[in-house]
């Protein structure tokens, strides 16, 4: 069975002939206009919802109609079951004595509401990037090119290129490679070559062998 196209909404099949439902690739699956979404990019989910479009709620249950943040997601993640990106949306106005968002409760009130809260940040995640079970990416996180986000993480603010990050707030654990390979895996770039190309050297890419991907690149 030849790799997906990008267009494929399941794009896992098991050997016997089932279609994988809990995988999505998320352009096919989010039509939401908050959301940009790489090619390649899936989601796994062990209780996926039953109508596809569910899963940009499922994923963002706070980025409500005409809200003024985004989600940006590169191509090629790997995001995994109990992730959710929690925006800006699930703020209350904390300047008063209380927190409570009366407004909400009367639907004349409810889209006023907004204006009371900070603008909207958006969430930036970069190409490569893999998402560990449960974890929460917080508004205005901003993640980089082939980082590796622990289980059950909670991610705020900027994480380098090909970090790995967990905790609660996420740290950085460590670097995946040195800043000279990181560097030269950026310039190279492999996520936007044609996917017959990626696939020819899907090797090289998946096995780090630099060399390989440098004469690849001047082919």
């Amino acid at each position: 069975m030849p790799f997906p196209s990008a267009d494929t909404l399941h794009p896992v099949t098991f050997p016997d002939g089932t279609v994988h439902k809990g995988n999505v690739f998320l352009n096919n699956a989010i039509m939401h206009p908050n959301w940009d979404i790489g090619d390649y990019t899936y989601a796994n989910d062990f209780d996926p919802p039953n109508d596809p479009e569910a899963w940009a709620a499922r994923l963002a249950p706070y980025l409500f109609p005409g809200a003024q943040d985004r989600i940006i997601i590169g191509k090629f993640g790997q995001f995994a079951h109990g992730l959710q990106f929690i925006t800006d949306g699930a703020n209350h106005a904390r300047e008063g004595f209380s927190t409570f968002p009366f407004a909400i409760h009367e639907p004349d009130r409810f889209i006023a509401y907004a204006s009371t809260l900070r603008p909207g940040r958006d969430i930036r995640i970069g190409h490569d990037v893999w998402i560990g079970t449960g974890a929460r990416i917080l508004a205005g996180a901003d993640i980089g090119n082939g980082v590796i986000v622990g289980a059950g993480a909670v991610v705020s603010g900027t994480v380098p290129d090909y970090a790995i990050v967990a905790g609660n707030r996420a740290t950085v654990q460590r670097m995946r490679f040195d800043d000279a390979t990181i560097s030269e895996l950026n310039k190279i770039a492999w996520w936007d070559w044609d996917i017959t190309k990626i696939l020819q050297n899907e090797a090289a890419i998946v096995g780090g062998d630099l060399d390989a991907l440098r004469r690849a690149t001047e082919a």
